[in-house]
């Protein structure tokens, strides 16, 4: 693995670790509490890239994540992805710009 898949598995492993860890807080709650508590953690101290990556990794195999963290997906705001954020600020990258073509 290059150092470069090596830090994205780490990073993959880490975003993991920390929505179970949570979810291990919120398990002394009743589940409904739980599920919000979990949900509300993440939305307000995870900036959108985590909660992108978050959601990538569950949407792709979510076995890894605790059964209380699948649950508070749902509740978990979804970010943009980074075309659609771009599109939605009038951003359109040079090479998809009508016309553009490579520069000679």
């Amino acid at each position: 693995m290059s150092h470069d898949e090596d830090h994205i598995a780490s990073t993959k492993e880490k975003l993991v670790r920390m929505a179970n860890q949570i979810a291990t807080f919120f398990h002394s709650k009743p589940r409904e509490e739980g599920i919000t508590g979990v949900a509300e953690h993440i939305n307000k101290f995870w900036e959108p890239r985590m909660r992108r990556q978050f959601f990538e990794l569950l949407d792709g195999d979510p076995e890894d994540f605790d059964d209380l963290v699948i649950a508070a997906s749902a509740k978990i705001k979804r970010p943009l992805t980074t075309e659609q954020a771009d599109k939605s600020l009038g951003y359109t990258r040079p090479a998809e710009a009508e016309g553009a073509g490579p520069h000679k």
